[in-house]
């Protein structure tokens, strides 16, 4: 484990080099692990992704407010069978990333998912910030959720997307340690990339998410501070199209991220069938879990 020290007694700007560089340099992208073509023959792929955090927003704050717990519920209730009939109405398999503790609240949707051939990665134990966590702490949560996770769903899961996208100096080495595939919380390229420990390539598989292909910026509520849904649906519709039309043309990498109890709206997941329709439109795409697209291009670069 390498543990990065900053002089608490200097400010930023008066760092040593070796200081901002051992902090830049700790995780890096690496090589770039884009293949000339997809699976198939396919000119770009396509991972859709639910963070399915249900009731643990308001748990990870020590918040016990029925109201916010009741917004995260409705992710079971609502959201994951709007989800899942929806992709099965398209023939379509997506990830799903689920703290251990919605887990336990929810095995039969998790079962639900994996049943219909969905994958099931990592988010954590409460959906906790990793990056304010001791490393004995973040490694012993990160551990137990996949066993919890393997126990529920009767597999093991394969990647992790941290909880927030909040990846501390420590978790690179922990998810190296448990052998994971790939991780699914940078945003380093729109590609994915080999990740990079402290100069050394790691094998590992970053496939990068960002805030823009992610549907909770632009509608999710806080009663109690200025965050308020202010983009319509059909605004949002349209910045995801041009980031599939990005991907299209460049023959690349198209990843969004989405949240049950945010795109299983009804507004919303109207939203999602209009742009996968959309996407089914062109040809040569190829629609796949995280797992699936972490495997071709790590298979496709001979890591």
């Amino acid at each position: 484990m390498n543990d990065i020290s900053k002089p608490p007694e200097l400010q930023p700007w008066q760092w040593p080099e070796q200081t901002w560089r051992g902090i830049v340099e700790h995780v890096r992208a690496g090589r770039s692990l884009k293949p000339k073509r997809w699976k198939n023959g396919a000119r770009c792929a396509v991972s859709l992704s639910f963070d399915s955090d249900h009731e643990t927003g308001e748990l990870r704050e020590g918040g016990t407010s029925p109201g916010k717990l009741s917004q995260g519920q409705y992710g079971n209730r609502a959201g994951i069978p709007r989800i899942l009939n929806l992709m099965k109405k398209y023939d379509l398999k997506a990830s799903f990333f689920v703290p251990a503790v919605v887990a336990m609240l929810y095995p039969e949707e998790q079962r639900r998912v994996i049943a219909e051939g969905h994958e099931i990665g990592i988010h954590g134990w409460i959906h906790e910030r990793n990056s304010i966590l001791p490393y004995d702490a973040e490694r012993d949560l990160q551990f137990r959720s996949a066993d919890t996770l393997e126990k529920i769903c009767g597999k093991r899961p394969v990647g992790i997307r941290t909880p927030s996208w909040d990846f501390s100096q420590h978790t690179l080495a922990i998810s190296r340690e448990m052998g994971l595939l790939y991780d699914s919380s940078l945003m380093a390229d729109d590609e994915p990339y080999e990740l990079v420990e402290d100069n050394k390539p790691t094998g590992m598989v970053e496939l990068p998410v960002e805030w823009i292909k992610d549907d909770a910026v632009y509608f999710n509520m806080n009663r109690f501070s200025a965050l308020r849904p202010y983009t319509p649906p059909s605004a949002v519709l349209e910045i995801f199209k041009r980031e599939f039309d990005g991907a299209y043309r460049e023959d690349g990498l198209f990843l969004l991220t989405m949240h049950p109890h945010i795109i299983g709206h009804r507004s919303r997941i109207s939203l999602l069938e209009e742009l996968i329709e959309y996407m089914r439109g062109h040809a040569g795409v190829w629609f796949a879990t995280h797992a699936e697209v972490a495997e071709y291009v790590k298979a496709e670069a001979k890591l």
